[in-house]
């Protein structure tokens, strides 16, 4: 066992005062986002049935555990990259989209069970989840196309049209440099890409079933249009609370007809105080805790 002295000063760890940063940052902005909740109307509108909440919380958890079981594939890590994984989420939620993927690559970093460079499969995997839900979102209008006429685009069209070239275009990018672009061999790519849009259509499906629960009659054709306009808006880079923008596009382009905005809102709403919460806490467990030294984002 190898001697240390104690008297010395510890390094700076640049890990330790980002995962600092990122809690107070955070909570800063649960504080912020406060105001876009109005606990009377989401209270109003949310069921009792215990089928409605165990749905909710696996579609919340989905991503958390759909990339928890590819990197127990890749690295063969335990359970503690779940909680990072919840930690990933929560950045790209309540922060920056994709702050979370630079966040996990310094978790990843430290952790002692991943002995590769953990980049290139952090990268391959973000790719990847992009390049499956480019596909999906695609696929979803196509389906939706025949019911595009019950929704009020008026002078929105453009901006469909140009979030479809968006999608067509990074997608066509990837295809075209997929050779030097990507680090993880062919079977682990086929791996992360099924398990990606395994995760899409899980999601997309549970989503449609909280709204039928609130809803129950309505046509199908608007769950198919509002589930294309949610997967398109997911689609966008670097726009925190993907859930409160998808729910003012759906109002402004569903109108009042059967509710659809007020639910819209009520899960926007309920989605953004679980973040808060999920957010929150951890937050404050990692400044109560004091962020060790040998694991600061753990």
């Amino acid at each position: 066992m190898a001697l240390q002295p104690q008297d010395q000063k510890k390094p700076f760890s640049w890990t330790k005062a980002i995962s600092l940063v990122l809690s107070l940052l955070v909570i800063a902005a649960s504080l912020y986002s406060l105001r876009e909740i109005d606990p009377r109307a989401i209270i109003a509108m949310l069921p009792v049935s215990p089928a409605f909440w165990l749905l909710f919380a696996l579609g919340f958890m989905a991503g958390p555990l759909s990339e928890y079981f590819i990197f127990r594939r890749l690295w063969g890590v335990g359970i503690s990259a779940l909680g990072a994984l919840t930690r990933k989420l929560i950045y790209n939620e309540l922060l920056l989209g994709y702050l979370g993927e630079a966040w996990f690559y310094a978790w990843a970093r430290k952790n002692s069970q991943i002995t590769t460079a953990p980049f290139g499969a952090v990268k391959d995997v973000a790719v990847l989840s992009a390049m499956s839900g480019n596909l999906m979102t695609l696929v979803l209008m196509a389906m939706a196309a025949p019911f595009i006429g019950m929704l009020d685009l008026g002078t929105h069209s453009d901006t469909v049209a140009w979030s479809l070239a968006f999608v067509v275009g990074t997608s066509l990018i990837v295809m075209l440099w997929r050779k030097s672009l990507f680090s993880l061999t062919r079977s682990e790519l086929n791996m992360v890409f099924w398990v990606h849009m395994a995760r899409i259509v899980a999601t997309t499906s549970i989503s449609g079933l909280l709204w039928a629960f609130v809803l129950p009659d309505t046509p199908i054709g608007y769950w198919l249009l509002l589930a294309a306009i949610r997967l398109l808006i997911s689609r966008l880079p670097f726009v925190p609370n993907k859930d409160i923008v998808f729910a003012g596009v759906a109002a402004l382009t569903v109108g009042p007809e059967l509710q659809i905005d007020e639910l819209l809102a009520m899960m926007a709403g309920l989605i953004l105080a679980t973040n808060l919460i999920v957010g929150s806490g951890l937050a404050l467990y990692d400044l109560l805790k004091g962020v060790t030294r040998n694991d600061a984002i753990d």
